[in-house]
């Protein structure tokens, strides 16, 4: 394998590590921003070394349509492609098919989908993917595995379990680069904790050099969701880094690492950006609203970044309604706000910052399985808020 994962400090479940990786060494917990096609939309790479993002994840259903793979690589792989330094992550482009277009089949083969470019079927299979990856090139990649909506109940949920252990294998024969990038395996089974640790158990057996935590954020309670988070983190090698896939809200990464994870993504920092929305630590402000149009204050008085130490909400209001400068201001304020709330744990492993005020009954109940006492600031009611 092509990483080395060290534990720096640890409070109970949560732990603080180094990720070295082969283009950058990592602190976690951290923050994935998700850069489609080799970018931040807005947002130049230049900026996001400012920032302090240490992984961008790329899209290879996206990447392996345009510019394809193949040009990629003959091109010296994404990283030189886009003038990254840093490390990438690519996932496996199953969620894609699946999410993106209406007519997608899974089988034992793959799965296969209607092309955007002239409808034809094509197929997706777990050594196409890792071909692809391979080509592109990131310090992570993804095995392909079958996605299925954790509101989906009954057979359908054991079948995409066992196939995606069964894809695994594939996916790991189909690796030529295992001493340059390194494939994550993904946990699946729904919201059933019997057939998650069937999934555990199977990814742990390959003894692959980390493992990504799958299938959430598809409309589950929050109760359910920091419930089979808790559950695969337990049950995961103390050695190797986690992933919670698509999880990109600012409490549910406290909760996550308070639990034992280690690394996350989502778009929603960049696209709430882009509705004209900031991230502040009370929850959110939306600078499309009138009461901005005359507030000289920064967006965050309490953030360092270079959009709160020069616009006032004022400017940014006047943006954000006309020109995509406001949306790359916000985007850049989020991801920001994103970077820092990841180093919530500090060198000792200990949750060092938590949201002031009430707290949802379902975060308090996380904590408390976490080893955290937050009760005096919890809310005996609101088990559905974020």
């Amino acid at each position: 394998m092509a990483l080395r994962f060290e534990i720096l400090g640890r409070f109970n479940r949560a732990r603080a590590a180094q990720l070295t990786l082969p283009h950058f060494v990592c602190q976690t917990p951290l923050f994935m921003p998700v850069g489609t096609q080799g970018t931040i939309k807005g947002l130049a790479t230049n900026q996001l070394e400012e920032i302090g993002c240490q992984i961008i994840l790329g899209n290879t259903y996206h990447l392996a349509l345009r510019p394809t793979s193949e040009l990629i690589d003959e091109l010296g792989g994404l990283h030189q492609f886009m003038n990254w330094p840093r490390a990438l992550l690519t996932d496996s482009g199953g969620f894609q098919m699946v999410s993106l277009l209406h007519l997608a089949d899974i089988t034992e083969k793959g799965v296969t989908f209607q092309s955007p470019v002239d409808g034809k079927p094509m197929l997706l299979t777990p050594e196409e993917s890792i071909q692809i990856q391979n080509r592109i090139g990131a310090d992570i990649i993804m095995a392909l595995d079958d996605v299925v909506k954790t509101t989906i109940t009954g057979p359908r949920i054991e079948e995409a379990m066992y196939r995606t252990l069964r894809w695994i294998d594939r996916c790991i024969a189909a690796h030529e680069r295992p001493h340059e990038q390194n494939l994550f395996g993904i946990v699946q089974g729904g919201l059933d904790p019997v057939l998650r640790d069937i999934c555990v158990r199977g990814l742990v057996d390959r003894n692959l050099p980390g493992y990504a935590i799958g299938g959430l954020t598809g409309g589950e309670s929050k109760d359910s969701f920091w419930r089979v988070v808790a559950q695969c983190t337990a049950a995961l090698p103390e050695d190797k880094p986690r992933y919670v896939m698509g999880v990109g809200y600012p409490l549910d990464i406290v909760v996550c690492s308070a639990l034992g994870a280690d690394m996350y993504d989502c778009v929603y920092p960049t696209r709430t950006a882009r509705f004209g929305t900031a991230l502040v630590p009370e929850g959110v402000l939306k600078l499309k609203h009138n009461a901005m149009a005359d507030d000289t204050r920064p967006i965050d008085p309490t953030c360092a970044c270079m959009v709160c130490r020069t616009y006032s909400r004022a400017y940014i209001h006047c943006l954000v309604t006309k020109d995509a400068m406001g949306s790359q201001l916000l985007s850049y304020h989020n991801l920001y706000y994103m970077m820092k709330r990841s180093t919530h744990i500090n060198n000792r492993g200990k949750v060092s910052r938590f949201p002031k005020g009430d707290v949802p009954e379902w975060v308090c109940n996380a904590m408390e399985v976490a080893g955290i006492d937050i009760s005096s600031c919890c809310s005996p009611f609101s088990s559905s808020q974020d």
